[in-house]
């Protein structure tokens, strides 16, 4: 009995000291701000302490470009538009012949490029370095090569790399990297 009462008195002082904050019935909420009975929406910036969510600003863009879901064509003349799947990738299409893998992609940015098909079997400990074969900078639409030598039927995965792509007005680089799904040689 007499553990009940002392536990009753440590309650009732913490109530008392503590406020009702103690039982987090004091907790601010949207609905006491004037904010929010504008019908702003609140955003938690400290624990305990509400403010408004930042306002949407119109005017003038802002230096981050919007992301296009086709590469830009570099010739007027160009018929094929490149779709994109992915907005940070360079667009790869890639056709299988008898050992080997045809790669298309767009032109850009004036840069050389590097291709590889790297080989998608389970390989136990160190991986293999991709072979890359080296594309000089292209003229026109479409740049392409060919990898020969690949074992037909097995799974690879093209990449592209474009290293020299250089950057944007606001310092973000061009795209540089491309890949394709899983592909099989004939």
């Amino acid at each position: 009995m007499r553990h009940t009462r002392i536990a009753i008195a440590l309650a009732a002082t913490s109530l008392a000291l503590g406020g009702c904050a103690a039982l987090g019935l004091g907790e601010k909420t949207a609905a006491t701000g004037t904010a929010a009975q504008e019908g702003k929406p609140w955003l938690r910036v400290e624990e305990g302490e509400a403010t408004p969510s930042p306002a949407v600003k119109k005017g003038k863009a802002t230096a981050t470009p919007e992301v296009s879901l086709s590469a830009p064509a570099p010739d007027p003349s160009c018929t094929k538009l490149w779709q994109r799947t992915d907005p940070a990738l360079i667009p790869v299409e890639v056709t299988p012949g008898p050992g080997s893998l045809t790669v298309d992609w767009p032109t850009q940015f004036g840069s050389g490029y590097r291709v590889a098909a790297v080989p998608q079997a389970l390989v136990t400990g160190p991986q293999p370095e991709p072979e890359w074969q080296e594309v000089g900078p292209g003229k026109g639409c479409t740049m392409s090569t060919t990898l020969t030598g690949l074992t037909p039927g097995a799974a690879y995965i093209v990449w592209l790399d474009a290293p020299d792509t250089g950057r944007r007005l606001d310092g973000a680089r061009n795209l540089y990297s491309g890949r394709s799904g899983v592909v099989y040689p004939e």
